[in-house]
């Protein structure tokens, strides 16, 4: 094996341990001690990657936005391609620990700190965009603002998934989005246009590698 790519190698066995130990313990009950135990990994290894346990943990809360980088290279992404990253981040939230642990750092570091708005307005802007362009095509009705309607998906989303954590596990997570969805379009999408998307995510979406493209929105006429 090469050396950059037992770099790699490495790189990603403390960040999978880092997820396993943040996910369990949090941040700040975490060490970095407990972090090379879960990774297999020696402290001079550790240290070669990622100069502190603060390093560590803003690689592993950059992992959530993995899903949304799709969106970034679409070229029509519209009100379907918001419903998908959410469904997607949902999907990924319950079958990674990379996920899951980006997220309880977020949280934490804004309970600790008083803000950490980085991750949010990341996710903000995506949403904004896509809506945005949706909104050009009639997809979103022209009252909107698409930047309080992003704010409050995110927002919503957030509070559904903490709340879907203290009551299943996370278990019913992707019903309950859907659910969520069902109850925010109607109040974003013009009544006309409802029946185009699909609350519960597009069809097949969910047996898809999580690489898979991202709904493109179909090109129609405004009125």
């Amino acid at each position: 094996m090469a050396r950059q790519e037992r770099a790699e190698v490495t790189r990603s066995a403390i960040i999978d341990g880092a997820a396993r130990a943040f996910d369990g313990t949090g941040f700040f009950g975490t060490s970095l001690s407990d972090i090379v135990r879960e990774a297999g990994v020696t402290k001079g290894a550790l240290y070669f990657h990622f100069a502190s346990k603060e390093d560590l943990a803003q690689a592993v809360v950059g992992e959530q936005f993995s899903a949304w980088e799709t969106a970034t290279g679409l070229e029509r992404p519209g009100v379907q391609t918001v419903i998908d990253l959410v469904h997607t981040l949902t999907r990924r939230l319950q079958e990674s620990v990379r996920v899951r642990a980006g997220i309880r750092l977020v949280i934490e570091q804004s309970t600790a700190s008083g803000a950490h708005a980085g991750p949010y307005e990341r996710w903000i802007d995506v949403i904004r965009n896509c809506l945005a362009q949706a909104q050009g095509r009639g997809d979103v009705r022209p009252e909107i603002d698409v930047a309080d309607a992003a704010q409050v998906v995110v927002g919503c989303w957030i509070g559904l998934q903490l709340s879907s954590q203290v009551l299943t596990g996370r278990r019913d997570l992707a019903e309950r989005t859907t659910q969520m969805w069902q109850m925010m379009l109607p109040g974003i999408v013009p009544v006309r246009r409802l029946a185009r998307f699909h609350p519960a995510g597009t069809p097949g979406l969910h047996h898809h590698a999580p690489a898979a493209p991202l709904a493109r929105e179909e090109v129609v006429e405004v009125g």
